[in-house]
C-alpha cells in the first residue's frame, strides 16, 4: 500500500492550508459572536454569514464538494485515500468543512442520493445540494428504542396506493435545526414481517411536508450547535410519492451500510485533525506558561503524554489510510473491519487528546475562550454517532473470531478426511 500524496493533492492540500490561514482560523471567532448575537435577539437558528461569504470563496479556489468519488455529477470528487488528507485539515475547525461543501450529514446524503436515487430525485434534491443551496437531514435514531441494534426501529412506512405513509418520532436529526434544510432522508420500517434485515427501508422527504413537527433541539454538553441543531422530530401521517422510496421496500440496510462506511471515515479523518491542533495548543500553552519557575514544558509528565499523543495521532491516521486505501481498491464491504476499527479508534485517541490540552489549559481550557472545550463535546459524540463503540468492537471481534474458525477448519479438514 503506497499512501504518498499525488502531486494534484499535494496542490490542493497546500491551497487548502493557505484557505484556512487566510479566511477559517482568522474568522472562528467571529463564526460564534454571529451565532451568540443570533441568540441574544431571539433567534440562535439563522445560518451564519461568514459561511455564506467563504463558500463561493472555497469554489473559486477549487475546493469544493471534494468528498464525492466518481460522480459525473461532481467532477471535483476525490477518492477517498486523496481526500482523507483535505479532509483532516477541516476537522481543525468545526464549522470548517460547510465552508466547502463537505460536511455531514450532507455528505452521507450526497452519497446516498448518488447511489440509490432515481435521476428525477437526484435532480430535485442532490443538484443543490452539490451547489451548497440547501441542507439535509438524516432521520434514523429514535428515542423509544435503542437504536444501536438498527432493527428496532419503529417509524412506519406504509403503502397507500402511489403514495407512502410514514409515522414515527425520531431525534438527533442533525441539521434539522437549520432553515437551510429542505430534505430529509427518513429510515423506517416498511414490513414488520419480513425477515428481520430486510423489514427496513428508506425514504426521502420533503422537509415542508404536512405532518412534519420539530419538536426541540437536543443539547450536547449544554452545546446546541445551531443553527445546525440536533433535533426531535415527530412525522404524523407525512405523505410522499411512492417513487420517493430508494431502491424498494426492505433495501434499508443495504443503503445504510453504503451510507455510512464512507460517513464513518469522513468522521475519523476530520478526528484526526481536531487532535492535531489539540496538541499544537498544548504545546503552545505548555511553552507559554512558567509554574514552579521553569516552563511548564519542562515538567516530565508533560513530555510522556507529548510523545503520547504524537505517536496515537501517527498510528490513527495510517489506519485511516489504510481504511481509506481498502474502500477506493476492494470496496467497503472487504474494508468493513477496517472502518469498524478507525471508527472506535479515532474518536477516542481525539477525546484523550482534547482531554490532555484541556489540562494543559488549566480554567482556559474549559470555557469558551478556547475551541478545546466544543471540540471535546463534538469528539465524545462520535463515540455514539454513527454507531456506538460497543457494536463497532463487536464488529470487529466477530470478524476476528470468524477468520480463525476459517484456519482452524481448514488445518482440521484432512484429518477429518482421512478418518
Amino acid at each position: 500500500m503506497n499512501f504518498d500524496y499525488t502531486d494534484k493533492v499535494k496542490a490542493m492540500r497546500e491551497r487548502l492550508l493557505a484557505f484556512m490561514d487566510e479566511h477559517i482560523y482568522p474568522n472562528e471567532a467571529r463564526f460564534f459572536a454571529e451565532i451568540a448575537a443570533n441568540r441574544a435577539a431571539g433567534n440562535a437558528w439563522i445560518p451564519t454569514r461568514i459561511i455564506e461569504e467563504l463558500k463561493p470563496k472555497a469554489r473559486a479556489a477549487g475546493l469544493w464538494n471534494l468528498f464525492l468519488p466518481r460522480s459525473p455529477r461532481a467532477p471535483e470528487g476525490l477518492s477517498n485515500l486523496e481526500y482523507a488528507p483535505l479532509c483532516e485539515i477541516m476537522g481543525r475547525v468545526p464549522f470548517a468543512a460547510e465552508v466547502f461543501n463537505c460536511s455531514a450529514p450532507d455528505t452521507g446524503n450526497m452519497e446516498t442520493f448518488e447511489r440509490y436515487a432515481s435521476e428525477e430525485l437526484k435532480d430535485q434534491w442532490l443538484e443543490p445540494l452539490l451547489r451548497g443551496e440547501i441542507r439535509s437531514a438524516f432521520l434514523m435514531t429514535e428515542p423509544e428504542v435503542a437504536s444501536s441494534d438498527a432493527t428496532n426501529i419503529q417509524c412506519r412506512i406504509e403503502r397507500v396506493g402511489d403514495e407512502y405513509v410514514i409515522n414515527g418520532r425520531k431525534w438527533w436529526s442533525s441539521g434539522a435545526g437549520d432553515p437551510r434544510c429542505a430534505v430529509y432522508i427518513v429510515m423506517g420500517k416498511s414490513n414488520p414481517d419480513a425477515p428481520r434485515h430486510s423489514q427496513q427501508s428508506m425514504i426521502i422527504v420533503p422537509a415542508n411536508s404536512k405532518g412534519i413537527k420539530v419538536v426541540r433541539p437536543l443539547s450536547v454538553f449544554g452545546y446546541d450547535d445551531a443553527p445546525h441543531g440536533h433535533m426531535e422530530v415527530v412525522l404524523e401521517n407525512v405523505r410522499v410519492p411512492a417513487g420517493n422510496l430508494l431502491l424498494g421496500e426492505g433495501r434499508g440496510f443495504e443503503i445504510a451500510q453504503g451510507r455510512l462506511g464512507p460517513g464513518r471515515i469522513h468522521h475519523c479523518m476530520r478526528s484526526i485533525g481536531a487532535a492535531e491542533r489539540a496538541l499544537e495548543l498544548m504545546c503552545q500553552r505548555l511553552n507559554s506558561r512558567i509554574a514552579f519557575g521553569k516552563p511548564v514544558s519542562a515538567q516530565s509528565v508533560w513530555h510522556e503524554r507529548i510523545a503520547d499523543a504524537r505517536c496515537r495521532i501517527e498510528m490513527a491516521r495510517l489506519l485511516t489510510l489504510k481504511a481509506a486505501y481498502m474502500m477506493d481498491t476492494v470496496g467497503n464491504k472487504v474494508a468493513k473491519a477496517e472502518i469498524a476499527m478507525i471508527k472506535v479508534v479515532a474518536p477516542n485517541m481525539a477525546c484523550d487528546i482534547i482531554d490532555m490540552a484541556i489540562q494543559a489549559h488549566g480554567g482556559g481550557g474549559v470555557s469558551d475562550d478556547f475551541p478545546l472545550a466544543y471540540s471535546y463535546a463534538n469528539q465524545r459524540t462520535l463515540r455514539l454517532a454513527d454507531g456506538p463503540d460497543e457494536v463497532h468492537r463487536q464488529s470487529i471481534a466477530k470478524l476476528e473470531l470468524a477468520r480463525h474458525m476459517a484456519i482452524k477448519t481448514e488445518v482440521e479438514m484432512p484429518v477429518t478426511r482421512g478418518s
